[in-house]
This record gives C-alpha cells, sequence and structure tokens, in this order.
C-alpha cells in the first residue's frame, strides 16, 4: 500500500500540497483527477522521490520512499514521467532493456531478455522491436515506454498523464491495457488523468483534488457527482448513467442534457471493489506479471 502522510510542499512562496494524507489501496488502479493546478503532478513526482517535499512522509508498504536507496526504490516503484522525450536514437528494444537496468546495471543477464521479450509480447511491440522511437505513432511509442515500465518488473506503477498526446482510440486503447495489467497481473496502478471519464469507467479508486488538497477519494460511483464534480472543478457537470457507467458531460458550461435522467444516488454494489469513501474537508496480494 501506498500511504501518504502530512505531505506538504510549496514552489517559493506558492504551497502547491497542503497537508496530503492519503492511502492508495494494492492491486487496484486509482486515477488522480482535479484542475490544472490542483497538485495532482506534484503529489506523484513525490510519491516517486522525484521532489523531496518539505514536510510529510511517503511509504510504500513498509519503504520510507523518502529515505531508502535509489536501488530499494527502483525495484519497488516504476514511474513514467509525462515528459519522455530521449534524445539518443533508440529501437523499441533498446528501450525496454532500460527497464531491468535497477537489476543488471546495462549488462543483461539471459532472464534480463527473457523479461524484455515478454514485456514486448504483451504490449504486442514484437513486430516494432528494431524500430526507431521516432519511427513509431504516437500511441505505439506510448506503448513502448509503457513495455519499459513492465520489464522494470515492479509492484507499484505510477504514470503522470498516460494519455497526453494521444487520440481517442489509443487512449481507450492504453486504457484498457492499464486495467488489464492491474487485473490480471496484479500491478498496483496511479495515474494522472484530466478526462474524468476514462477515471470513470476504468478505475477502483479516484483521488479528486483541488487548490494542493485532496477533496474527496473513493470509488468512481461516489466521486461521479453532479456536487462532488462542482466542488473539485468548480463546473456545473451533469453526470448520466450509460450501461452502468457514470459520465459526465462538461464540452460547454451549462450544456444541456437530453432525456436521459441524472445519475441516482450509488447503492452497495455500485460503490466498487469494497472501497469506501473518505471525504477531505474542502479549504472553501501481488501477482508476478511474468506469471
Amino acid at each position: 500500500m501506498i500511504t501518504v502522510r502530512d505531505v506538504t510542499h510549496r514552489y517559493d512562496k506558492q504551497v502547491v500540497l497542503d497537508e496530503v494524507g492519503l492511502s492508495l489501496p494494492v492491486g487496484q488502479l486509482t486515477s488522480i483527477v482535479g484542475a490544472n493546478g490542483a497538485g495532482k503532478s506534484t503529489l506523484l513526482s513525490v510519491i516517486s522521490r522525484l521532489i523531496k517535499p518539505e514536510r510529510g512522509t511517503v511509504f510504500i508498504d513498509d519503504l520510507d520512499v523518502l529515505s531508502a536507496g535509489d536501488d530499494a526504490i527502483s525495484r519497488r516503484l516504476a514511474v513514467l514521467r509525462q515528459d519522455n522525450r530521449i534524445t539518443a536514437r533508440l529501437s523499441v528494444v533498446d528501450l525496454v532493456r532500460f527497464g531491468r537496468f535497477p537489476y543488471s546495471k546495462g549488462r543483461l543477464t539471459p532472464e534480463d531478455h527473457v523479461i524484455v521479450d515478454e514485456a514486448l509480447d504483451y504490449l504486442d511491440l514484437q513486430p516494432l522491436r528494431d524500430r526507431y522511437l521516432d519511427q513509431l505513432s504516437g500511441g505505439q511509442r506510448q506503448r513502448a515506454y509503457i513495455a519499459m515500465i513492465l520489464a522494470q518488473d515492479t509492484d507499484y506503477i505510477l504514470l503522470d498523464e498516460p494519455l497526453n498526446n494521444l487520440d481517442m482510440k489509443h487512449s481507450s486503447s492504453m486504457m484498457t491495457l492499464l486495467r488489464r495489467a492491474a487485473d490480471d497481473l496484479g500491478k498496483t496502478i496511479v495515474l494522472v488523468l484530466h478526462d474524468i471519464n476514462f477515471a470513470s469507467c476504468f478505475s477502483d479508486h479516484i483521488v479528486a483534488m483541488r487548490d494542493g488538497k485532496v477533496v474527496v477519494q473513493g470509488p468512481p460511483a461516489d466521486i461521479m457527482r453532479r456536487e462532488t464534480l462542482r466542488e473539485v472543478f468548480d463546473m456545473d457537470i451533469h453526470v448520466q448513467d450509460l450501461n452502468g457507467m457514470r459520465l459526465g458531460i462538461f464540452w460547454t458550461t451549462g450544456a444541456p442534457v437530453g432525456p436521459l435522467p441524472l445519475a441516482a444516488p450509488a447503492d452497495d454494489a455500485d460503490r466498487g471493489r469494497g472501497a469506501s469513501t473518505t471525504r477531505v474537508p474542502s479549504p472553501s496480494s501481488t501477482i508476478s506479471w511474468r506469471s
């Protein structure tokens, strides 16, 4: 489990994380949502130790992230940042091999090569293994980065806006892939998303942030409510049920909606996989992926 306790951070004098505390469930897919500047990416960077906070602690199971060694962190946690520009001209397979660096330090063993091939197979990248990254489409390139993350073979995976620059089809394919990695491989996946509908349809757990604080967290059925989304995004977002999924209608402020009824309050059966909802006062069994 990822546990964040009283984390505070600021850039210059601006507070971007304000005493954030939360626990993220193991073996599930958690989406962090909120408006621009809410603190989503900063929180993910603190969890992954890319940023050291001014105050607070982060634990992955019993491992203190802020004081643990690099090897211990990199064998427990893999992170993919929003900006993944690589200046060197690499092939797909070369990129995926980087995922084995925490174990091989660049001198790959036969076992490392097997794991790399399994990651390529899982992402359906074998036909593209020798192609250079600059010869791939945006969706193919993003799959190659995810294959590198899977090759790192960690229990926890953190992704900062993995749908950035992807069209609807590739975004849906990417979310389906991440959902499958959580279900089939037992990975704990935490990602920052801007699209609340992808978060609603694919997540087990949603953390909603505003102004550096966690406003509310819980299963999608509890987050996808008109009054909750208004509190998080400062918008009047209509919520409707479609085949058991809750979708937000937000293409323009005050957009009219059709005859479908607004989503009714969720009953216990709709509240996710045994998760509970935690509201924070507003300021206004891991399976190896190779099994």
